[in-house]
């Protein structure tokens, strides 16, 4: 027993050290900073602004930043709108230029309701591809080129001469105009003439309320604004009032709303959350209970299995004390000092063992009895603090050694 304290080094805590903590967990935390590293890479792509054609806030191939740029740089204003209300707000303001790209996409009901709205003088409303429900709400007399089957006409964008009076038409001269193809009414104007029908109509309503339509949006984009004379045809188009106001509206809540207006239901988090991403997070989460199962599982009833080897009592006691010395842990050592002795001390006492121990105050009293000496000292040396050091320690155990000799030797 004394050979076994002295080997067991000084009291101390088994827990595991800064190094270790770091050893076994660097590589959970560099899976966790790579995890959020992607995660940021992905939120910083999905942050990208995608614009839809025709958005004069896009720089894409397929935006009207430039020329809203160059219009702003003659000292026009301009702004957008992005619901039915402001955009009847400002049909109505005078003097304005009023830019409504694909007006199909929106609702009868609302082509009906802003065609009712009284327009500010002196004002144009410019639409671009309107088809039949915006052309019969805004403007009957322009109607849409047909085939002898009914479908619409459509020309490739390509340069053509204007061959027209109206006076934005003749300072461009030579421009790509294309798309879909119209014909106008008594008094209307129709310019660049494609195969009997125009992809340019003016119509000019009493009070300078003109209302011009454009089979195609192409000649404002970046890419082609800069191409034969888009660029003044564009800018003479849409910068002849004092203001230009362009309408972005977000036709899908539109669509949703169900009466026609731009206003739609409240969305969640997680209408945000890409589909992918659930169906990755439910496999996620299978995978997780599956792991937890598994780690779970009942390794069912201990088996007992013989010794390849045989290995000497002072050999297992000599390893376990180098264990006890590493880590230095002097309190596990005394701790397992005392069981051992507390386990023979009560058997030869008479002390009953309860739950694989004897009663403390019973086992203290019998060896106090047996000894003579008090039962507080009996207490400190088998149920007393551990050691604080080295030299503490080997004095306990001689201690114990001593008191063990002595009950079974009185």
């Amino acid at each position: 027993m004394t050979l076994t304290a002295t080997r067991t080094g000084t009291a101390g805590s088994t827990s595991p050290t800064g190094r270790q903590l770091w050893l076994r967990s660097r590589w959970f935390l560099l899976f966790a900073v790579l995890l959020l590293l992607v995660g940021l890479l992905v939120a910083g792509l999905g942050s990208h602004g995608q614009y839809p054609p025709l958005d004069p806030r896009s720089p894409d191939r397929d935006g009207a930043r430039a020329v809203v740029h160059l219009l702003e740089k003659q000292g026009l204003t301009t702004r957008t709108v992005d619901t039915e209300d402001t955009l009847a707000d400002a049909l109505a303001e005078p003097g304005s230029t009023v830019v409504l790209p694909e007006p199909d996409l929106m609702t009868t009901t609302q082509l009906r309701r802003l065609a009712q709205v009284r327009r500010g003088s002196d004002s144009r409303l410019v639409l671009i591809s309107p088809e039949a429900a915006a052309l019969a709400a805004f403007t009957p007399g322009i109607t849409l080129a047909t085939t002898a089957n009914g479908i619409p006409k459509s020309a490739g964008s390509t340069g053509v001469p204007a061959d027209c009076p109206l006076p934005e038409a003749t300072l461009a001269g030579h421009a790509e105009l294309g798309g879909l193809l119209y014909r106008p009414g008594a008094d209307d104007t129709g310019c660049y003439p494609r195969f009997g029908a125009y992809p340019l109509v003016r119509h000019t309503d009493p009070g300078s309320r003109e209302l011009v339509v454009l089979g195609s949006g192409r000649l404002l984009t970046n890419e082609r604004l800069a191409k034969d004379g888009n660029a003044a045809l564009g800018l003479s188009l849409l910068g002849s009032r004092h203001q230009l106001i362009w309408y972005l509206p977000d036709y899908a809540a539109a669509a949703r709303s169900g009466d026609g207006s731009a206003a739609g239901p409240q969305r969640t988090l997680t209408d945000y959350i890409p589909e992918g991403w659930t169906w990755a997070g439910l496999q996620l989460v299978l995978a997780a209970l599956l792991a937890a199962f598994w780690r779970g599982r009942r390794l069912g009833p201990v088996v007992t299995e013989n010794l390849p080897v045989v290995v000497r009592a002072t050999e297992t006691t000599e390893g376990r004390a180098r264990l006890y010395q590493r880590a230095k842990a002097r309190g596990r050592a005394a701790d397992a000092l005392r069981q051992a002795a507390r386990h023979r001390l009560a058997p030869a006492l008479g002390v009953a063992l309860t739950a694989g121990e004897p009663d403390p105050t019973a086992l203290c009293a019998a060896v106090a009895d047996r000894l003579g000496r008090p039962a507080a000292e009996v207490h400190a040396l088998l149920y007393g603090t551990p050691p604080t050091d080295d030299a503490a320690l080997v004095r306990f155990t001689d201690d114990l050694d001593a008191l063990e000799r002595q009950v079974r030797q009185p």
